[in-house]
């Protein structure tokens, strides 16, 4: 039963040492990020006025998470 346990612990550790896609997630969550931003400054262009757009919509969003 130890050695049982043994070889799972070290399966276990290669596993969580094993960071391998990491950087790509972290590509993702900026590319995320800039696609939300792009969407949000298209969206306030629709509008007309610029500048009373993007303050509307980000007081919506300060709203929302409030």
């Amino acid at each position: 039963m130890n050695e049982l346990y043994v070889k799972s612990m070290n399966k276990m550790n290669g596993l969580v040492k094993n960071e391998r896609g990491s950087q790509t997630l972290e590509w993702i969550g900026i590319a995320a990020v800039v696609v939300i931003a792009v969407g949000l400054i298209s969206t306030a262009f629709s509008g007309g006025n610029f500048g009373e757009s993007v303050l509307k919509k980000f007081t919506d969003w300060i709203e929302k998470i409030g």
